[in-house]
């Protein structure tokens, strides 16, 4: 994952694959049919992870310390959150449908969130402002693993704090 986090995934070959973990290439064609299946699982471990964050979380924090804490989460897993929101977006249709089934599955878990937090409002609005999240999730992330300039004039702990913000406003909890 290192490999396709700092190049560009059409140039990573086998052969970088085989030399960063002291194989050779044949090795590697052992295990994985492809550059692109090692990708895939890289990607569906990162995701499954993530995934599993999000449940775990106390939906009872809020929408805004949840955003955060994905934030810091995330910024701890730099390398495969860089190759899975940055480097490896629109890459082929394997990694386009992978990250559908992500977003799917994270709309549930904010929707969920959502419905706690504002009490009662519909299953219909909570899944409009989930999609919202998560592209703000998406978006942010984005941000920081490029280290772009809004995140560097905000900086990391204000960065997290703005996301939780602008979560809040979004899901109309503030």
């Amino acid at each position: 994952m290192g490999l396709f986090a700092t190049m560009p995934v059409e140039e990573v070959t086998v052969q970088d694959i085989a030399s960063a973990v002291d194989m050779t290439p044949a090795a590697v064609y052992y295990h994985f049919a492809s550059k692109e299946q090692i990708l895939i699982e890289g990607m569906q471990g990162f995701r499954d992870e993530l995934l599993a964050e999000l449940r775990g979380t106390d939906p009872l924090i809020g929408v805004g310390p949840l955003l955060q804490h994905v934030v810091t989460w995330v910024g701890r897993r730099r390398v495969p959150a860089t190759v899975y929101f940055v480097s490896s977006i629109g890459l082929n249709l394997m990694v386009e449908a992978l990250r559908r089934e992500a977003r799917v599955e994270m709309v549930e878990v904010l929707r969920g969130t959502v419905r706690h937090v504002r009490g009662r409002i519909g299953r219909a609005e909570a899944g409009v402002i989930a999609v919202a999240l998560v592209s703000l999730i998406e978006t942010s992330l984005a941000s920081m693993l490029n280290q772009d300039a809004s995140y560097r004039g905000l900086g990391a702990r204000r960065f997290g704090r703005e996301v939780a913000a602008i979560g809040d406003r979004i899901a109309g909890c503030v």
